[in-house]
C-alpha cells in the first residue's frame, strides 16, 4: 500500500453510489431442511429474556447514537 492519498475516479464514485443503495438480503431462500431444523430448535428462556430486555432498553435509549 502507498502512503500517498488517492483520488477516486468517476467510475469508482458511481460504483460506490450503486453499492450504497443495495439493501442487505440473503443470497438464497432457506431449504426445506434448514427450515425444519430451525423450527426444531429449543429457545433458551434466559436468552429470550435477555433479548426482550435489550430490545426494551434500546427502545428507551436517549442521547448520542440513538436512532430516531
Amino acid at each position: 500500500m502507498t502512503d500517498q492519498p488517492t483520488r477516486p475516479n468517476r467510475e469508482t464514485r458511481e460504483a460506490e453510489r450503486a453499492d450504497a443503495e443495495v439493501t442487505a438480503q440473503a443470497d438464497r431462500p432457506p431449504t426445506s431442511e434448514e427450515e425444519r431444523l430451525a423450527e426444531e430448535q429449543v429457545l433458551d428462556p434466559d436468552v429470550a429474556k435477555h433479548e426482550r430486555e435489550m430490545a426494551e432498553r434500546g427502545a428507551k435509549q436517549e442521547g448520542e447514537g440513538r436512532i430516531p
